[in-house]
């Protein structure tokens, strides 16, 4: 692989030219094709297979009309006030006039008025469903609560949520990163061109997703999610192989053989890394969840972009930049002994010398910041979580304290015969059997369809959306219902939906965690030819995700310092969050444990002791290792902003995960565990040895190959 690379990098060096033009082509054609083909992306999820999506199934082909987007207009009479139809009636003649609007409800016909006459639900019925609502519809549909007439008037349900994913934070991370490239490398043309490199990297992957939603539908998360994971590998992959450019002029080498071998040796590190990410989020197919399929995909996507970038691009660019991409003092000539030595190599020191108690204690630490995963929830995020001057939580919380929060989470229960007959008889069982149930607080009359042979009951539970206790009553409802003959019955609603969800990514995870485990293990053989090198690293990346779970359950779910970071109201945790975040972490563990174990591995090969093998390894790669962590941790943060939940707690899980990983697990527990291991850590057993390809992720082969004429000459600077 190296020798491959090695001639790649020369190769875009000397056509530095066409390189940038084939990149820059790219970027226009694919935005191109963003502003002519984008649409609109949505907040629908979709699970084949579950009794809920299976009753949806069934709306849609029976019952046409109520299988669009929902919407629930909350009207509230001032305190010590009662509602008339009078006062009413005007706000569901505007709902009914929206355009795609098939019927809007009278709450005084419907009895949807609390028992105190002061709060009032308008129900609001779309024939389209949501992913297909457009933003004149929801602009129509958010005026209704701007023009009240002196009641208080709030819009909720799915139409009244924004489609996108919540406001662009991102330019936060990179202000940061930049300021992190600059003292890393000491150089402004350095950091700018690293930079740069990224976010265009980043701009093609996302010109062409977003070119993708024309044709494919995808959730509003899963560009955010592409963007937050594509900025932050891009400018890591660049800054990597940057810093092993530099390093090869410092070392004497001419400019075209010191790219060819950053490309070579850092560029093998970066694919093997990109690779382990791209493989670890294209994983989450095998779920089988469509939405998670689609936002694995997207992000993988935009991480092979980054790579490619790192590895044709930033060579033509570091042509360009010449002798600038050094600092002036190494221009000059003056580099002092304390670049050479500093605090990463007395770090190393201190690791190897008291290895068992800081693993020890390491360990402990991690272990205890883990405990809060056994009180972790999975579930769909709800409008009562969402950022208080939301218009859904406004409604929301009006409807729970006219109504009770079961009011938000409404089930349906889809009853279908085979005449009509057998769908009546079959709806009044139903009903019965569901008012018997304990949490159920009101069960509504039978709808049929025109044919008569579909029916819809609709229950209130007495608990929220997202409460433990409704999750009980969706079961209870269920088993009570399995005994309704002569008719098929399933449950669906949001929150019937968001509960299948859930629990379905639950069975899943721990054989997502399992094959991305056994993946890291077989990876790892091959990179560094060892049987406990790669177990520790397994090891240390389930002590990282544990302690991640565990932080994030603290904060967004037991509510511990929420307030510091924007987190109004506590709840359990988004579904697809744990599965999304050992993909994601899984990549970047990898990436600095093959920065940081492969100079160990090459100093121990070249005679060091293990130990000093170790404190090598460490002490030269710690300070790009440690920018790279915290440019990450800078992007990944910048999206804690947005008011958004499912991105903010996306943002704090990343980056509390990249900082446990980087500098708790990487930079400290492992060069404990490889010098309590010894000449131990490279064993491999013969048969093994011999079956396994080399793949030459150090460049070993590059030692041996002569060098071209012009590699011969010292960098000159000029």
């Amino acid at each position: 692989m190296a020798s491959l690379l090695y001639r790649l990098g020369r190769v875009c060096f000397r056509r530095r030219g066409r390189v940038i033009a084939v990149w820059l082509l790219l970027l226009a054609v694919l935005g191109g094709a963003a502003a002519a083909f984008s649409g609109s992306t949505t907040n629908d999820f979709r699970m084949p297979g579950t009794e809920s999506q299976r009753a949806l199934d069934a709306l849609r082909e029976q019952f046409p009309a109520a299988g669009g987007a929902t919407g629930t207009i909350v009207v509230a009479a001032p305190p010590g006030g009662r509602l008339t139809e009078a006062q009413v009636s005007p706000i569901v003649r505007q709902a009914g006039a929206i355009p795609g609007v098939v019927a809007a409800t009278d709450p005084f016909q419907a009895r949807s008025v609390s028992p105190d006459g002061r709060y009032a639900l308008v129900q609001v019925q779309f024939a389209a469903p949501i992913a297909d609502i457009t933003d004149a519809q929801r602009t129509a549909y958010k005026k209704i609560a701007r023009e009240g007439g002196g009641l208080r008037v709030e819009v909720g349900g799915d139409v009244a949520k924004n489609n996108g994913g919540g406001e662009a934070t991102e330019g936060i991370g990179v202000l940061i990163a930049a300021v992190v490239l600059l003292i890393t490398l000491g150089s402004l043309v350095a950091a700018g061109m690293t930079l740069l490199n990224a976010l265009l990297g980043v701009g093609v992957g996302m010109a062409g997703l977003y070119a993708l939603t024309g044709v494919i539908q995808l959730s509003s998360t899963t560009p955010i999610l592409a963007l937050m994971l594509g900025l932050a590998v891009g400018i890591d992959y660049s800054l990597f192989i940057t810093s092993r450019y530099r390093q090869y002029l410092l070392d004497g080498m001419a400019a075209p053989e010191a790219a060819g071998r950053a490309i070579g040796t850092a560029g093998s590190a970066v694919v093997f890394a990109g690779a382990t990410v791209v493989i670890a989020l294209a994983g989450l197919s095998v779920v089988g969840i469509p939405f998670l399929a689609a936002m694995g995909l997207a992000a993988a996507a935009t991480v092979a972009v980054a790579v490619f970038v790192a590895l044709t691009l930033l060579p033509a660019v570091l042509a360009f930049a010449g002798a600038r991409v050094l600092p002036r003092r190494h221009r000059a000539g003056r580099v002092g002994a304390h670049e050479k030595e500093g605090f990463a190599y007395r770090w190393g020191r201190i690791v190897t010398r008291s290895r068992v108690p800081i693993l020890l204690a390491g360990v402990l630490a991690l272990g205890a910041l883990a405990l809060p995963v056994t009180d972790m929830r999975l579930a769909l995020p709800d409008s009562g979580t969402a950022a208080k001057e939301s218009a859904q939580r406004k409604a929301y919380d009006l409807i729970s304290e006219g109504f009770g929060k079961g009011f938000n989470g409404q089930l349906i229960a889809v009853v279908s015969g085979q005449n009509p007959a057998a769908a009546r008889s079959a709806a009044q069982q139903t009903a019965t059997l569901i008012g018997g149930v304990h949490g159920v607080r009101a069960v509504a009359p039978a709808r049929f369809n025109q044919a008569g042979t579909t029916a819809l009951v609709a229950v209130i539970p007495t608990t929220g959306p997202s409460d433990a206790a409704t999750e009980d009553t969706v079961h209870a409802i269920r088993d009570r219902v399995a005994a309704v003959h002569g008719a098929d019955v399933a449950l669906t609603g949001t929150t019937a939906v968001g509960i299948d969800i859930s629990e379905t990514l639950s069975s899943a995870l721990p054989v997502y965690l399992l094959l991305v485990v056994g993946l890291s293990i077989v990876l790892l053989m091959l990179v560094f030819r060892s049987i406990l090198v790669p177990l520790k690293a397994a090891a240390g990346f389930l002590l990282t995700v544990g302690a991640t779970f565990g932080i994030t359950t603290a904060v967004f779910q037991q509510g511990h310092l929420a307030s510091l970071i924007g987190v109004d109201t506590p709840g359990p945790l988004i579904s697809f969050l744990p599965i999304i975040l050992i993909g994601i972490l899984f990549g970047l563990a990898m990436d600095y444990e093959v920065f940081l174990v492969s100079k160990m591995r090459e100093d121990h090969v070249h005679g060091d002791s293990p130990r000093q093998a170790t404190i090598n390894g460490l002490g030269a790669n710690a300070r790009v290792v440690t920018a790279a962590a915290v440019i990450m941790i800078s992007v990944f943060a910048g999206f804690m902003i947005t008011p958004d939940p499912i991105i903010k707690s996306i943002g704090f899980a990343l980056s509390i995960g990249v900082f446990i990983d980087a500098f708790i697990v990487r930079m400290t527990l492992v060069p404990a565990v490889m010098a309590l291991l010894g000449r131990a850590a490279w064993w491999l057993p013969r048969r093994l040895d011999r079956v396994l390809p080399d793949l030459d992720i150090e460049g070993e082969r590059l030692r041996h190959e002569p060098q071209s004429e012009e590699s011969h000459y010292a960098y000159s600077g000029r």
